[in-house]
């Protein structure tokens, strides 16, 4: 294996962790608890 395939391959693994992660993020079943997370930011705190 030379160095070449090695980027190749660790090129590959980045591009689908990132696809991965995008693409649960903007799944449906994740839309309710990302905006009462957005909302819950937005909300005064009393510590």
């Amino acid at each position: 294996m030379d160095i070449n395939t090695l980027r190749i391959a660790i090129t590959l693994v980045t591009l689908a962790t990132f696809l991965f992660i995008v693409v649960s993020a903007y799944l449906p079943s994740r839309k309710k608890q990302l905006e009462e997370e957005g909302r819950s930011i937005l909300e005064d705190r009393e510590p």
